[in-house]
């Protein structure tokens, strides 16, 4: 393997010669060997917007050449383009405040803006230049912040939105379809499907309206602090001139912080959004569990709805077929709730100016917005859209159900109604049979008032 020799304030480091990053990341690799978690690429794609962004402001400010300018921000396009992916290749368990990952970022996008750059312009220093006003204190929150609020609208929304939209299709598909209801995992009282479903999509739109109000403290942006939150070495207005430009880059309406010392110590917004996450996660495994179980059987369950046989269910038992989708999900949102443990303790860790469990926090957060997302995307198309009522089952519950004696109890009173209910039971009779046994009503009165379709 070929190898050429790189240098930084240390002294001297081997690098392959293929490879694009310098001495900081080389070292970072040679001593952070923990682990097979790779800082997400999402981070490194949200780094690059903030380098442009930064490389832009500082020629404004007449601290970088057009030159030199322009060189970066195409190195910084390639690698939005994902053409130098494999040039990123360090671990979440590295430094605590990324600094890293930062000079892994600018090394790649100094050396590539190097041979991008004409003849006589100088060269590019991945410090002096691409890291020019800023610091890995005040960047890397910044790009946490970019990387978050991306994948949680271009990847995690629009997979809600497609559950929601589906749930709403099944909700005016089974308008008219009466079930009996439970509480305390007994029977209750009747309601619809659609009424049902209704509730789960209801679940979804609030979550919805959480992860997005809470999002909206993502925009708050920390470049502009560099090391402790002061400013030194940057530009006045430095940080409101890159969240513009961000704005500009992104379509997102990026802001400053009004207060950096805040932004480099605290990653309360991130708990905050992940508290949202852990809410949408909690939804998830409640609507996971009531289909498996409502589709539990086929013969020796409730049965209630049948939902896609996607594969084999044993390798044992020809036939069986299982709830495979909502396994998945439910395994997910076990993990998310790991997560916000996690974050909320790592968030919990600022000393001074600096929190210093920053990888750890954008890692589960991202980790949080990727599974649900995908979990969420494979549900839905595996199970909720090929979700069918079984409405015969359905008819012979309600049937069947005790609890429709609820409808007597205005005209009764509650306790011989309780008094019907027991009996029925007790002997083994329909409730109408146990109603009529005791006297208390004739046929055309429970007739009138036991009616499934009025108790919705």
């Amino acid at each position: 393997m070929k190898e050429r020799i790189e240098r930084d304030s240390l002294g001297e480091v081997r690098v392959s010669a293929d490879k694009y990053w310098g001495a900081q990341t080389e070292r970072s690799r040679n001593n952070f060997k923990i682990g097979a978690e790779k800082m997400p690429l999402e981070l490194i794609y949200a780094y690059a917007q903030l380098k442009k962004a930064a490389a832009i402001v500082n020629h404004e400010c007449g601290k970088l050449s057009e030159a030199k300018k322009n060189a970066i921000c195409s190195a910084c396009d390639e690698i939005l383009a994902g053409k130098w992916d494999e040039h990123f290749p360090l671990v979440v368990w590295q430094t605590g405040s990324g600094t890293q990952t930062n000079m892994n970022v600018n090394e790649v996008i100094a050396r590539r803006a190097n041979e991008l750059l004409p003849e006589g312009e100088g060269r590019i220093h991945p410090n002096d230049d691409v890291n020019m006003s800023q610091s890995s204190n005040d960047t890397f929150p910044t790009a946490m912040h970019i990387a978050v609020y991306t994948k949680l609208h271009e990847h995690l929304l629009p997979a809600l939105d497609g559950l929601i939209s589906t749930f709403f299709e099944k909700e005016a598909k089974y308008n008219n379809t009466i079930k009996i209801g439970r509480t305390h995992l007994q029977d209750a009282t009747p309601l619809t499907f659609a009424q049902e479903i209704s509730g789960w999509r209801t679940m979804l739109e609030k979550s919805r309206n959480m992860i997005k109000q809470a999002s909206e403290q993502l925009l708050n942006l920390a470049v502009g602090g560099t090391a402790v939150g002061t400013g030194l070495n940057a530009p006045d207005s430095f940080g409101d001139k890159v969240a513009e430009q961000l704005h500009k880059q992104t379509g997102y309406p990026f802001r400053s912080s009004i207060n950096k010392f805040h932004a480099l110590t605290s990653h309360d917004e991130i708990v905050y959004v992940h508290g949202a996450l852990k809410a949408l996660a909690a939804d998830m495994m409640k609507i996971a569990n009531d289909v498996r179980w409502l589709a539990s059987g086929p013969r020796s369950g409730l049965g209630e709805i049948t939902i896609p046989a996607n594969e084999p269910g044993s390798s044992i038992m020809p036939g069986k077929v299982n709830p495979t989708q909502c396994e998945a999900l439910t395994m997910v949102t076990v993990q998310v709730f790991g997560n916000d443990a996690a974050i909320g303790f790592a968030a919990s860790q600022g000393n001074f100016q600096l929190n210093v469990f920053k990888p750890v926090i954008l890692y589960n957060i991202m980790q949080s917005l990727q599974l649900l997302g995908d979990a969420i995307h494979s549900f839905d198309i595996h199970c909720a859209k090929g979700l069918e009522a079984n409405e015969d089952k359905m008819k012979e519950y309600v049937d069947r159900s005790l609890m429709l004696v609820t409808a007597l109890s205005p005209h009764i009173g509650y306790d011989r109604a309780a008094e019907i209910a027991k009996l029925a039971f007790k002997e083994g009779l329909t409730l109408k049979e146990a109603a009529l046994k005791t006297g208390y009503v004739t046929a055309e009165q429970y007739d009138q008032w036991v009616k499934p379709e009025n108790m919705v």
